[in-house]
């Protein structure tokens, strides 16, 4: 169903007629390649890839970028869709560039968004993506025709714009983020005391094994296991299950100690279980928080063993020195990171989920534009 009487004025009776995506493009050879290796933070030329990041890093090599016009970039094996409108440098391999050959380009980009399905599989895509339908609304009618793609793309382009300022805010907050976590964390000598992990923490151990009893995948407490378990991984993907037993009765700071992500650390709070390949940190209340003892780890090296795959161990975290500031001065810089850390990454109410809004809304109003009726034909 049509949302109110403007879409139904714009879209509904309009005759479609439905062009695969191949007919409508035309390839583009970059001139050049970058390997992800010459990638730099800066620079004068961008470079696109076919990663998620819109701009995958930048360059300032003596090479011939493609172009400025109006282009298409499918991830041949990830199948990103993008749309570019600049001078770039192609980044390694496994993009097509697509040049589209008819007038309105942006049209075509919201529409293989629209009507691409994704084989989500790692292979080379473009030959059944090339075939993928899109409709071009009054093919009789030049004229109209570019009037209604026009108008979509309005519409639509007004959810992107919307998504990309709240994105550049995103990453100016992160930005003053981190100043003031260093500001607040940077502390001259003779200021603070400076103590190990192991004199102020509690306890300082090494995960155990997986419970006997436990529910692996779920995600919520039940009155049967109620306690979660957590394991080495970053993110969300560290919560391993649930078990009807706990080991660390109180808040804590827990650290990956093995693989990849040695020394990532997070607050777990409440009663929970953590097992192999992470060091759980209970802090002295009295002496250290758990929310600054995690900002503080963030300013600290937690390096791992060299040579093989890294790892930490009890003793060598037991050994890292922290400074220490006075309890209330630990509040009041928690209390003033925590604002910016909801702002920068919380998924409920800062910037993430006003992003998150925005694409869904775009995602909503783009399939309701382009739902055009496709004949019998077309759909078999």
């Amino acid at each position: 169903m049509r949302s109110g009487n403007y879409l139904d004025k714009l879209l509904d009776g309009v005759e479609v007629e439905w062009r695969p995506l191949g007919a409508l493009i035309n390839t583009v050879t970059a001139p050049s390649k970058l390997k992800t290796n010459a990638y730099r933070e800066t620079g004068k030329l961008p470079i696109v890839d076919q990663g998620i990041e819109f701009i995958a890093g930048y360059t300032d090599e003596d090479i011939a970028p493609i172009k400025t016009g109006k282009y298409i970039i499918f991830g041949d094996h990830s199948e990103h869709i993008k749309y570019v409108d600049f001078s770039f440098v192609q980044g390694a391999d496994g993009i097509k560039i697509l040049s589209p050959t008819f007038d309105n380009a942006k049209y075509l980009y919201h529409a293989f968004l629209s009507f691409y399905q994704k084989e989500l599989s790692y292979k080379r895509h473009w030959s059944s993506a090339q075939e993928t339908l899109i409709p071009i609304p009054c093919p009789d009618n030049p004229k109209k025709s570019l009037e209604i793609q026009a108008e979509i793309v309005r519409i639509l382009d007004t959810f992107t714009e919307l998504t990309a300022e709240l994105t550049a805010e995103l990453t100016a907050r992160k930005k003053q983020y981190n100043y003031y976590r260093d500001q607040l964390l940077s502390f001259e000598e003779g200021e603070v005391e400076w103590k190990t992990l192991n004199e102020v923490c509690s306890s300082i151990s090494a995960g155990g094994d997986v419970p006997e009893n436990y529910s692996k995948g779920q995600t919520k407490p039940t009155a049967e296991f109620p306690y979660p378990i957590y394991a080495n991984a970053t993110g969300d993907n560290g919560l391993y299950g649930f078990t009807d037993r706990y080991k660390i009765s109180s808040d804590a700071v827990t650290i990956s100690a093995r693989g990849a992500k040695v020394g990532y650390h997070t607050v777990r709070e409440g009663k929970f279980t953590p097992i192999i390949r992470l060091i759980t940190l209970v802090p002295n209340k009295g002496v250290i928080s758990t929310r600054f003892l995690n900002y503080i780890l963030d300013m600290t090296p937690i390096g791992g063993t060299d040579g093989g795959i890294p790892q930490l161990t009890v003793p060598t975290v037991q050994k890292i020195s922290i400074p220490v500031p006075a309890v209330a001065e630990q509040a009041r810089i928690v209390a003033i990171l925590d604002k910016f850390d909801t702002l920068t990454t919380s998924l409920t109410q800062g910037l993430p989920r006003e992003i998150e809004l925005r694409q869904t809304q775009y995602a909503y109003y783009r399939d309701l534009l382009l739902s055009f009726p496709k004949p019998e034909s077309v759909e078999a």
